[in-house]
């Protein structure tokens, strides 16, 4: 007979004494269960131990997560963290280099609990940390001549404990004082800093700019981005990936008119050069953790765009008019005329003439065509880019399409428009950048006018194809979707510069789109005849249920997924998979991602499906009701869903991408017998349904299948070739 769900099995250690076998009633207080383990070891004063786990991160075990022991779990007797943490804040004062060195490092490891940063918070233990690192190092400095390394790591212990203490969000970020953030940024600003002291600044300073708007403007104050430059273009990753870091974070909670501003100066310290030759273009492998931060820095770059993207165009700004005649100037090689040559009538006709030649839809006042946002004015900025920097290309689109009579002329001016609108959906320009993305592409490191680049190499491509496929301003939005097609699967293969991107570009042309479709399209057929669809009809179900066992097969293989935090860089990550009888899921928290499957058995906690309430997704999901930036992300909200059951608990999941959330939400309804909605089983059943269906009809090979079944024949005359076998 099973025990009862309330009593655990587990083992209870104790230095120098035999393990103990004990069962744990749940339902007792945990102060009489420890009091009951003294006792069997004659341990007096019972209030001053506690339980914890005896594995690697030592957690103590608290009335809120007493109920995560699971049975054959190994626990530990040990001081309790109020005891630990008056005998740390004791030894940290210690006048002995040699304990107080000791004692921060036990901080340090100690701190990852919140159980025991509580009580360490309690004694005041952050203001310690702060005076120590405020005042302290000067007296140290002294001492850094003789005993450099030890200062080192006492400065490197402190700084971790202080920064895994404000990870617990206890203690707000905005009680700092100055002096602190002065001490702070100067071992950033130093260049012969210890590197893990270097990497704690760093992460403090990256934590107070994104937390606290106050501490960013003192956080400016003292650091610059010139400051930061040296430690880009060092040899160690990881203070690479923290710098860009903080440069994002300053980047990211500037005001807007600030903005311009920090990316002028990246453009005078060359950052995007320093980053291409040192980072992107090293001797190493860019890790998640770098590619995301070079992810977000490529966002809040294209972000400088939104401004322009969202300014209609003044018709009455003469400077703003004067870019128009500056692009006739350019095509057509006139000088402008002056006011007093030619009648004003003449003058009119001739301008309209030349912005029909240019492709605006209004020829009469061409101004009117970017008063639509987006894009605004950036499309008539992406113009002259494109007009002064490629004058040649520029100067031969015009000319040949304007010489047309044919009505096959691709109409630069629209189609520049119209480009200018596409590729700010394609980057997402103005959107914040995702919090766990990292798709970064490193041809838009490589120019610092990268954007307008890229619309010159676009441009050319929509031109070549408008002439592929003999358009005409019908067509105009057809052409319009192949050429996204072509940009969007040219990005697919992620090309290291421009002139790669141009020469993936080359490759696909008009008939190589066209070759693609017919592939898909083939594999993807659809027969409209109704016996055909009645025969789709009739296997759909058996297709519909071998998707559904898919889904709950993946469901039990399982899934890593990533805890977001406000600090990314320290993943966090947790493991979630369905028994193999589907009436359980398991989970538990994972020191680092695992190398496939995690067992059963390393997954401490359960949730009975028949528990289940619900499955909710996106906004409706209790961890995006939470205020910040972070939880009103788009691309998190669309990777966001979570499980509600009894009684108002919920777990909650943010999948590692698109495919995976369908995976899972698709598996989680068919586990309560709801209908799979999602994309992905859309296409899954179109694509082994048609797979079906043509392996099925392989006989019936160019045989014309008849819309109406054949006519029922006549009755014969007479059955006289009816035979009775017996």
């Amino acid at each position: 007979m099973p025990p009862p769900s309330d009593i655990v099995k587990v083992a209870i250690e104790w230095p120098g004494a035999f393990p103990k076998l004990m069962e744990i009633d749940q339902k007792k207080p945990l102060a009489s269960i420890i009091r009951e383990v003294c006792d069997g070891w004659s341990l007096p004063a019972p209030e001053n131990y506690a339980l914890q786990y005896a594995d690697s991160r030592n957690f103590y075990i608290t009335e809120k997560n007493r109920n995560e022991i699971k049975n054959g779990a190994i626990l530990r007797l040990a001081s309790s963290p109020t005891q630990i943490a008056q005998a740390i804040h004791e030894r940290i004062q210690s006048s002995s280099m040699d304990a107080k060195l000791e004692a921060l490092k036990d901080l340090a490891n100690h701190s990852l609990d919140i159980t025991f940063a509580q009580e360490f918070i309690n004694l005041d233990g952050i203001s310690l940390l702060t005076q120590m690192v405020e005042s302290g190092s000067e007296r140290y400095q002294k001492l850094q001549k003789i005993m450099k390394p030890c200062f080192g790591d006492m400065l490197s212990f402190t700084l971790t404990a202080f920064v895994e203490l404000m990870d617990h969000g206890i203690v707000s970020w905005d009680t700092f004082s100055v002096a602190f953030i002065k001490k702070v940024a100067s071992y950033v600003n130093k260049t012969a800093t210890d590197v893990s002291v270097l990497q704690r600044s760093l992460a403090i300073l990256e934590s107070m700019v994104l937390n606290s708007y106050d501490l960013y403007q003192k956080v400016a104050q003292e650091i610059t981005i010139g400051q930061l430059m040296p430690h880009l273009q060092g040899a160690d990753p990881d203070i690479q990936t923290y710098t860009i870091a903080v440069i994002n974070a300053l980047f990211l909670k500037a005001p807007d008119d600030r903005r311009q501003e920090i990316a002028n100066i990246l453009a005078q310290k060359q950052l995007r050069a320093i980053i291409l030759s040192h980072v992107i273009r090293g001797n190493r492998s860019i890790q998640t953790e770098m590619a995301h931060q070079l992810f977000v820095l490529q966002v809040l770059t294209f972000n400088l765009l939104e401004d322009r993207m969202m300014t209609k165009m003044d018709p009455q700004d003469q400077a703003q008019r004067d870019i128009i005649f500056e692009l006739r100037r350019i095509a057509f090689d006139v000088e402008l005329e002056p006011s007093n040559s030619g009648s004003i009538e003449k003058r009119k006709s001739m301008y309209t003439r030349d912005y029909k030649k240019l492709g605006f839809i209004n020829h009469v006042n061409p101004a009117m065509d970017f008063t639509e946002t987006p894009p605004g004015m950036l499309a008539l900025d992406n113009m002259l880019y494109f007009a002064k920097h490629h004058q040649d290309a520029y100067i031969r689109i015009v000319l040949e399409n304007s010489s047309r009579e044919d009505k096959h002329e691709c109409p630069f001016g629209r189609s520049s428009i119209e480009l200018t609108r596409m590729l700010c959906e394609i980057l997402k320009v103005g959107e914040l950048p995702c919090d766990t993305c990292n798709e970064f592409h490193p041809m838009f490191f490589t120019h610092d006018r990268s954007f307008e680049e890229f619309f010159c190499i676009c441009i050319q491509l929509l031109n070549k194809t408008w002439k592929e496929m003999r358009a005409t301003s019908e067509d105009f939005n057809k052409v319009m979707q192949v050429v996204k097609e072509q940009i969007m699967r040219a990005l697919t293969s992620k090309p290291n510069s421009l002139d790669q991107f141009k020469s993936k570009l080359q490759n696909l042309s008009y008939t190589e789109i066209l070759k693609i479709r017919q592939s898909e399209r083939m594999n993807q057929e659809d027969f409209q005849s109704r016996p055909i669809l009645e025969l789709r009809e009739k296997i759909q179900p058996e297709i519909l249920e071998l998707v559904k066992q898919q889904r709950l097969n993946r469901l039990c293989e399982g899934t890593c997924f990533r805890k977001i935090s406000s600090r990314r860089r320290q993943d966090k990550f947790w493991y979630c998979r369905l028994s193999p009888n589907h009436k359980v899921l398991h989970y538990g928290d994972l020191e680092e991602s695992p190398q496939g499957e995690v067992p059963y058995e390393s997954l401490q906690d359960k949730l009975p499906v028949a528990d289940i309430k619900a499955i909710v997704t996106g906004k409706d999901c209790p961890h995006m009701k939470e205020k910040g930036a972070l939880k009103q992300n788009k691309e998190v909200l669309e990777l966001a869903f979570s499980i509600l059951y009894d009684p108002d608990d919920s777990l909650n999941f943010i999948a590692p991408d698109k495919h995976e959330y369908c995976v899972w939400t698709d598996g989680l309804n068919a586990l309560l017998g709801k209908e799979m909605m999602s994309e992905l089983t859309k296409n899954d059943l179109d694509t082994l349904l048609s797979m079906e269906m043509k392996l099925r009809l392989l006989d019936l090979e160019n045989i014309q299948i008849p819309e109406a079944p054949p006519p029922i024949p006549k009755e014969p005359s007479n059955y006289d070739f009816v035979y009775d076998c017996n």
